[in-house]
């Protein structure tokens, strides 16, 4: 259940909540002007009755509530606190450039229309606009679909979709472009038929990757994988002689059972069907052969999440195949209860070898954090951003989003906009759920990789431009010489 946000009096130490118009009452009763919400730095004005914006209080409590994180925030990397936050300042050409520009009034919120069953693809596109990262990445013009010169390139049409979503056009939009590349690089999704929310979703992911800057199949830092990539961890034990075999794979999402700590699909939660994914699995001797035995034994499997990625995306499998008859088909329709904020230390590969390391040892403790082997508490927190829903049956359903806007929540239909509340995203029955790390992990005072690999891209560019220039010139002067 969502709680009334507190609001602070800037006059006084006074906090109400904004329910039942507490801090109003209050400004009133004391002649006070102005009041704050104590999460997001908004301020309303007594007299004007409204909200209000001021550049000056925006910047100074954006840079107040950092510098306090950074006090609190150390890092295993570094034995100095976090590296102080600097806000962007333009520089000469930057300044001529926004000369004469003029803001556009934007809010980042428009509706989808249905070409024809494809609220599947809406409400993922829907969850990719309400991704900070990807929203970020592409409104500041990583990826310009004029200059691009691929064929069918799916990063273009997400570029074009940032840029119709925050245009000052509130008309619901139809992805047609979108959808026809789609339809020609996935014969799986072309037609009219009703497809799956999260088969699209994979798809969308593998595609933009591949017409994404930094696309290599090495060590990838495209945008997709710089927002979704993690790795999972398998640990088999064998039971014969205790030697564990370990082994990762990279991960951009996690799909989850319907089942929790009974088995059974009651009092389902996030956490439970977490807890079940990372519970030990028996192997039989037909399933594993160990290494150091040299035959096969009896062995337990247990997945962890070795590395966190900075978008966490969950799947639940409503949809059970029993058989090989579609027909056969069923929806799981158990509710399940998923928070708000999430912290994921307790299914890292870290925390539970610690915690077995722990039990072997004879001693128990409730919690691990804080442990400077583990790193803050705060790297394993995740916000919800976005929850994908899917209503009726498996074979007529239909697909809703809730995303969140400015710390309000909203129901995407299609081409239908409702601000609603975030206890009804929270009671609604959930098909995927995004979430967004609450503070991104790096390493302080180091220069990040990515902006190494374009600076040394670029360095190469520019050789090789020396190179041809070099090359012409050699022609000219051949060709001065056979006509002498």
């Amino acid at each position: 259940m969502a709680l009334s946000r507190p609001y602070a009096c800037l006059h006084c130490p006074t906090a109400c909540c904004w329910s039942d118009g507490h801090i109003k009452q209050h400004l009133q009763d004391t002649g006070h002007d102005f009041c704050a919400d104590v999460k997001t730095g908004y301020v309303f004005c007594i007299e004007c009755d409204d909200f209000v914006y001021d550049s000056v209080f925006h910047r100074l409590y954006k840079t107040t509530m950092i510098a306090e994180e950074e006090k609190a925030t150390a890092f295993e990397t570094s034995k100095r606190l976090r590296e102080p936050y600097t806000p962007w300042e333009p520089n000469a050409r930057e300044r001529a450039a926004l000369e004469g520009t003029v803001a556009a009034p934007c809010q980042g919120r428009r509706g989808l229309l249905n070409l024809g069953q494809t609220c599947f693809m809406n409400v993922i596109l829907q969850s990719f606009i309400a991704n900070p990262l990807l929203r970020n990445y592409y409104l500041s013009d990583k990826h310009n679909s004029r200059l691009c010169k691929l064929k069918d390139c799916t990063s273009c049409e997400m570029d074009k979709l940032l840029a119709e979503v925050y245009s000052e056009n509130s008309a619901p939009y139809g992805p047609i472009d979108l959808l026809a590349k789609m339809w020609r690089i996935s014969s799986e999704l072309s037609g009219y038929a009703q497809q799956d929310a999260h088969e699209f979703f994979i798809t969308a992911l593998n595609h933009i990757h591949a017409t994404s800057r930094g696309s290599t199949s090495l060590q990838c830092i495209c945008i997709i994988h710089s927002t979704f990539a993690g790795l999972l961890q398998s640990d088999v034990k064998c039971e014969r002689c205790g030697k564990v075999a370990e082994k990762t794979d990279p991960m951009l999402d996690i799909s989850l059972e319907l089942k929790g700590d009974t088995s059974g699909e009651q009092d389902l939660t996030l956490a439970s069907c977490l807890r079940w994914y990372t519970h030990p699995e028996k192997l039989g001797p037909n399933e594993y052969s160990c290494e150091k035995c040299g035959k096969a034994s009896h062995a337990s499997k247990r997945l962890s999440i070795r590395k966190l990625p900075p978008v966490l995306s969950f799947q639940f499998k409503r949809f059970e195949h029993k058989s090989v008859d579609k027909s056969a088909a069923r929806k799981i329709e158990a509710p399940v209860r998923f928070p708000s904020s999430l912290n994921m230390a307790p299914f890292t590969t870290l925390v539970m070898h610690k915690q077995e390391l722990l039990k072997d040892n004879g001693t128990a403790s409730a919690s691990l954090i804080p442990d400077t082997a583990l790193g803050p508490e705060a790297l394993y927190d995740y916000d919800l951003f976005a929850v994908v829903c899917h209503e009726g049956q498996i074979d007529n359903g239909h697909y809703t989003c809730f995303a969140r806007s400015h710390d309000e929540w909203y129901r995407y239909d299609d081409d239908k906009v409702t601000h609603t509340t975030l206890s009804a995203c929270l009671n609604s029955q959930a098909y995927m759920c995004f979430y967004v790390k609450r503070h991104l992990d790096y390493k302080p005072w180091m220069t990040p990789s990515y902006m190494l690999i374009r600076e040394q891209a670029a360095a190469k560019e520019k050789e090789r431009e020396r190179e041809k220039e070099a090359a012409r010139m050699r022609e000219v002067e051949d060709e001065l010489l056979a006509a002498i």
